[in-house]
Parts: structure tokens; sequence; C-alpha cells
């Protein structure tokens, strides 16, 4: 059905926002994912403040579940009926990039206010080199360790590589007979192992889209993965279940590290105390490379708008540092404009809550921190691919060779 709705985003002409063309009244129409009710009267004040500023323009906001907002802009915006500026992630903000879906913005902001935001982060809402989105908010993950299982483990620091990870997981089922990690292999869930092959220094796809992974460095990361599972370093359920299961092994003192947002704290000591107790963070685990995922929000606006001027002057309002600073300390997540992160978000100040130092933590990675799987129309296609022929090795069903050179010609194939 998405496939088939994508097709028709080219052809959608009507835009959803306009108003009282007479008056001169615009109306602006907002989606965002997921922030009802807990940031209602945040929306609400930022939306009265702005149209306070700019009285020719109403905000009207409409809040979606996030499991429904794929299938509603798809719908939407092939039906002519899209919001005028919504909040999506760049990776599927992408795939309907590559469809002309989004407003192009090269043209419509200056060198001065493309500026303002983190570099990095930027380029994440680019393809092609035209840029289609607004950053917003960030999360760059950390590394959540349980201080008594590591120490159970003779272990003193948490592993910083994946190299060190590979060792702490033998010492840790040697000394405790359980498992360092939990990282998914399920196609439709979290993307981690994708970005490990980005952080082991192999490329996923080259400068014309072709696959670019069957290299010797995409076969290491094959065969390390592979060799985890194999050597029962990895729960075997890691090819069955999603990254909720590595929250619940860790909220069990089933696991030692658990990747994760530093906002995942607060629930962790919600369900498990004792965990939360004797839980530490630090910087998230890299390859040979040093780099670090971020996880992106970004705010776009359909070409079909009615309204683009006032439009783009929302989505400008909502992203500028002032208000990316507020928002990022309402909601325990980080700005993406070069002015909002300051020692605010990288200090430890006295007496900071284990979510306060996580946050800061997470906040010390954004210099080398960006968006690793580049905007890709067809990326969770390759996800699919390469997660499936992975899954293939680890079980043993084809050799490493075969399962990358299986992923690569599938992917030039699709």
């Amino acid at each position: 059905m998405a496939a088939g709705v994508a097709a028709g985003v080219m052809i959608a002409v009507a835009g959803c926002g306009g108003g009282d063309q007479q008056s001169g009244q615009q109306e602006v129409e907002f989606w965002t994912m997921q922030l009802q009710p807990k940031f209602t009267d945040y929306f609400d004040q930022l939306i009265t403040d702005f149209e306070a500023a700019n009285p020719d323009v109403d905000v009207v906001w409409v809040d979606v579940p996030w499991a429904d907002m794929q299938s509603k802009i798809l719908t939407s915006v092939s039906a002519g009926t899209a919001p005028d500026v919504v909040n999506l992630n760049p990776d599927f903000a992408s795939q309907l990039a590559s469809r002309n879906a989004w407003l192009p913005l090269d043209e419509r902001l200056s060198p001065e206010q493309r500026a303002v935001y983190l570099p990095k982060i930027w380029q994440a809402t680019t393809l092609d080199g035209d840029s289609f989105g607004f950053p917003w908010y960030l999360t760059a993950r950390v590394t959540l360790f349980n201080t008594e299982l590591l120490a159970q483990a003779d272990i003193t620091e948490p592993p910083g590589t994946f190299t060190e990870l590979a060792e702490a997981a033998r010492q840790i089922k040697e000394k405790t007979g359980k498992y360092a990690f939990f990282i998914s292999f399920v196609p439709e869930d979290a993307a981690d192992v994708l970005q490990s092959f980005v952080q082991m220094g192999a490329t996923l796809v080259d400068a014309d889209g072709n696959a670019a992974f069957n290299t010797p460095e995409g076969k290491a990361v094959f065969q390390y993965w592979t060799d985890l599972y194999q050597q029962d370093l990895l729960p075997r359920e890691v090819l069955t279940q999603g990254h909720r299961r590595a929250i619940e092994l860790y909220q069990a003192g089933e696991i030692a590290l658990l990747s994760s947002g530093a906002e995942a704290l607060d629930n962790i000591a919600n369900n498990a105390p004792d965990i939360a107790a004797a839980t530490e963070s630090a910087p998230q685990i890299t390859g040979d490379t040093g780099k670090k995922n971020v996880a992106a929000m970004n705010l776009v606006v359909p070409r079909s708008t009615d309204v683009p001027d006032a439009a783009v002057k929302f989505a400008l309002y909502i992203t500028n540092s002032d208000n990316q600073l507020s928002f990022a300390q309402a909601a325990n997540v980080l700005p993406s404009t070069t002015a909002a992160i300051d020692s605010t978000f990288t200090e430890v100040a006295a007496g900071a809550t284990p979510v306060e130092t996580a946050r800061a933590v997470s906040a010390s990675q954004l210099a080398d921190a960006e968006v690793l799987i580049p905007a890709l129309e067809d990326v969770k296609k390759l996800q699919k691919i390469v997660y499936d022929n992975l899954q293939a090795a680890m079980l043993g069903d084809k050799t490493v060779d075969e399962a990358v050179a299986d992923a690569a010609a599938e992917w030039d194939n699709r």
C-alpha cells in the first residue's frame, strides 16, 4: 500500500492550508507525532506566541499517533490534503523527498538561516544535494551499564568499541552466565546493526546507489555479528524480537549493557528501581571510525502547501535556538542548533539526576555524531536485505561470503 500511495505523491497538487484569501488570513496546519498530552501546554503557548507576532496566520495543531503517521502522511500527500508543516524522521522523509513531495528549501533560506543548525544534522535533511527539511530535536543514545554485573565479571570500565564489546561479552558470559547486551536483527525493527556497518568502516552504498558493502570491511561486519551469535554471546531472541526486548532484559538484570536514550532511565527507575540504582552512563559503543549515531526529528513542508511562506516561517520559528532549547529542556532531548548546544547540556552540575547526567553524556557526543544511514529512498529495503542475509549467516544457512554477495546482488537488482 505504501509503495502505491507514495507513487501517487508525484501527482498531488492541492494543499491543506490556505484560509480566507480575501481577508488575507492564512491557516497553517501543523502535524506532530504523539506529543499530546504531555506537551500540550508547551505547544499551545508556542502557537499563541507565534500567532501574536504573525496576526495574519492561524496555526491548527494536529497530533498523530506514532504508529499512524507514515500511513496518514502518505495518504494525505497523495490525495493533496497534506498539512502545511509536518514532523517526520529523516529516513521516512527522504523516501518522499525522492518523489518531490517536499518544498525545496535552498532557494527560500539564506546561508545564515541554514548556518543556525549543526552542519552534520542539516546534512541529514538533504537528498542529492537538495535540502528538504528543518532539523528539530535530537537523541544521541548512550550506553547504560549495570555496575554490579560488570563488577561480577571483573570489568572496571564499560566497553567503548565493538572490539572491546566482544571481549566483554565473553568475560560476562564466563563469569556470570549472563549476556552482555541485546541488539535486534529483526528487519522491521531498529537500525542499530545497519549503523554498525558505518561505525566499523564499511560503506553501505556508493554515489550511484549501488551496494558498496561487498568489501573486506563489509565482510568483517558480517563476520563479527555471526561469530557473536554462533559463540552464544548474543541471546537467541535477537533474531525474532526488537529493541523492546533489550529493555526488558536489562530491567530484569539479564544483560549488562543497554543502548538507549537518556530518557529511558526514568522508565527503568519506575519498573526496576534496584537496576536503576546500579546504572551509570557512558558514550555509545562505536568502531574504529569513532563515529557515533544521532537520531533526528525534522520538520518538512509539503510542496502542495497553499501557504508556503507562512509554513516556512512557522517551521523556522519552531526550530529557532530559543524554542529548541526550551523544548529540549522540557522533553529531555537535545537541540539541533549550534547556539542551543552549550554548557547547559554538556556539563554535569552537582547533584544532577541520573537522567541529567546521561543527557550530558549524550550531548558531549554531538561533535562526533551524525545520522549514519544516508538519506536513501529504499533505506528500509536495504535494511531488510542486509538483516535477512546476515541472519542466514548467523544460522549457518550461508557462509559469510555468500551472505554478503547475495545481499549486494539483491540490493542492486531490487
